[in-house]
């Protein structure tokens, strides 16, 4: 991510408060625009990340059956409101050639894809481009689900709603079964 401009940051959200009707100046919020930089600074840290760099070290094993990391957590923005959206990822994949990636790789790619202005249905289809395109698997098949605050503190405002979306590629766009294994997992305690 380049460097990120506190002071732009800062000036605008100071017009901001003004805009609604605040006073920047008062004591509770003299230090919120520097708040709100530094707290910018780390919740778009994935700006210029490129998921892809987590899957270029693999590791050789004689494994070609199902690996699924889930209950990734994250936290995002989304990007037509800016307001918070956050969930559990679930990442799954099959080997090919016994060609598999650090589990904690999949969660860093998650990550990565998740610390920028985004939309669900993008961070699931990106982490399932970086991984088909990176190892080259049998199959991926990535599931998100998510709490948007877009939808839970305005607009409808139904809190504890989630949005649920899913990425299949190779064998996992083909074969059913192999979906519904994925599913069955994942939904196992």
């Amino acid at each position: 991510m380049g460097k990120v401009d506190h002071g732009k940051i800062e000036e605008a959200v100071r017009l901001i408060l003004e805009a609604v009707g605040e006073d920047p100046d008062r004591e509770g919020l003299l230090d919120t625009p520097k708040r709100v930089a530094k707290m910018y600074e780390e919740v778009f840290g994935g700006i210029g990340q490129d998921p892809r760099e987590y899957f270029k070290t693999v590791f050789h094993e004689d494994h070609d059956e199902l690996v699924l990391v889930k209950d990734i957590h994250f936290q995002s923005m989304c990007e037509h409101h800016l307001l918070p959206f956050y969930g559990k990822a679930h990442v799954a994949y099959i080997p090919r050639n016994g060609e598999v990636a650090g589990l904690s790789k999949l969660a860093r790619a998650v990550e990565a894809v998740s610390r920028r202005p985004q939309l669900q249905e993008r961070i699931t289809a990106e982490v399932a481009d970086a991984l088909t395109e990176m190892l080259d698997p049998l199959g991926v098949y990535i599931v998100v689900e998510a709490e948007h605050m877009c939808m839970t503190m305005r607009g409808i405002r139904k809190p504890g709603s989630k949005t649920v979306t899913a990425a299949a590629r190779g064998i996992f766009d083909q074969d059913d079964s192999k979906r519904a294994e994925v599913i069955s997992l994942i939904k196992m305690s």
